[in-house]
């Protein structure tokens, strides 16, 4: 056993827990952990009975059975804290929901091994944060792509994370979830309302992208057109679209939109087909998508069920000043061609 601190459980199994996974057994026991905690502890044979250490995270727990469990102190955050500025919206000891500017990646990776928002976080939250997975790190249970700007919850318990991991997955088809985008598109779609129902998978041609694609996971978009704008012509030519997302797969609004003829402005990967589109805009319209520089998408509405208190939470962002700029931009335009 390593040098780290040590909590020690010691669990008997009663009638009405016999036959239980092992896994379920002990997240329900042990405060804060969720099921994949539990089971990391018994990959690490942190966990065993009177005939020795636990592997199977699946076996049946039996009648009378006496379990000891070892929960190691929770290992000091990585990556490391970068005091950040975040625009925190809510937080409590269980979660915090943040309005992500545009610009800032979510996580560490390639390309990005710091100024993340998890890095944020980690210097924001402190000793705020439990150990989810045995790191102190924050939970991210979803994501926003670099330039996509607005809400996000992000857990800082282990019981939070399991709470609203089960949330995300379940999509909103519970009714726990909800999520709202605001997208800026080129050209009006035939119906003003509809839903986009095309399976998403990375694509064979181009690793960085998602492609519809037949062999892909089911992916659902609700949508309505909130505003049409017209160009220098007084021909509709953009609309601003407000989506409701039933799944949540990468790039899921972008590759939807793009599929259906009527890319995000402002997206280089998906909509670099419809640059040509932007010289139909009146000059001001044409100079704010040029100061834009991302995909003109924004997170405007989150709500979900506290995933400690059970409390129904709801948060709405208005979009940032790059977005702003460029529907007021538009909207100008269809009213210089409405007088």
């Amino acid at each position: 056993m390593s040098g780290r601190a040590h909590h020690h459980y010691r669990f008997s199994v009663g009638e009405d827990a016999a036959q239980l996974r092992l896994d379920r057994f002990l997240a329900d026991r042990i405060a804060g952990a969720s099921r994949s905690r539990v089971q990391a502890l018994i990959r690490q044979g942190m966990v065993r009975n009177a005939r020795g250490t636990l592997v199977d995270a699946g076996a049946r727990v039996k009648l009378g059975e006496v379990i000891e469990v070892d929960v190691p102190e929770a290992e000091p955050a990585l990556p490391a804290p970068e005091p950040i500025p975040l625009n925190v919206v809510y937080e409590d000891r269980h979660v915090i929901v943040i309005d992500k500017p545009p610009g800032l990646v979510v996580h560490p990776a390639a390309g990005h091994a710091s100024g993340t928002l998890v890095n944020a976080l980690i210097a924001h939250c402190g000793e705020g944060l439990s150990g989810i997975g045995g790191v102190k790190r924050p939970g991210i249970v979803h994501r926003l792509d670099k330039n996509t700007s607005g809400l996000m919850v992000v857990a800082k318990t282990d019981a939070a994370h399991a709470g609203l991991a089960r949330q995300f997955a379940a999509h909103g088809s519970d009714g726990s979830l909800s999520r709202t985008y605001l997208a800026l598109v080129w050209g009006v779609p035939r119906r003003w309302r509809g839903t986009i129902d095309a399976p998403l998978k990375r694509s064979t041609a181009n690793r960085t992208k998602i492609a519809v694609s037949d062999g892909g996971r089911r992916a659902i978009t609700h949508y309505a057109v909130e505003q049409v704008f017209n160009d220098a012509r007084g021909k509709p030519v953009a609309a601003l679209i407000r989506a409701r997302l039933m799944t949540g797969r990468t790039h899921q609004i972008r590759v939807h939109f793009a599929h259906i003829g009527h890319p995000l402005l402002g997206d280089p990967t998906y909509g670099a087909g419809f640059a040509a589109s932007a010289r139909k805009l009146m000059p001001e319209a044409r100079e704010a998508l040029g100061r834009l520089k991302r995909q003109a998408l924004h997170a405007a509405h989150l709500g979900f069920l506290h995933p400690v208190t059970g409390q129904r939470l709801a948060f709405d962002s208005t979009p940032p000043a790059d977005f702003a700029e460029l529907v007021d931009t538009l909207q100008l335009s269809r009213k210089l061609n409405s007088s």
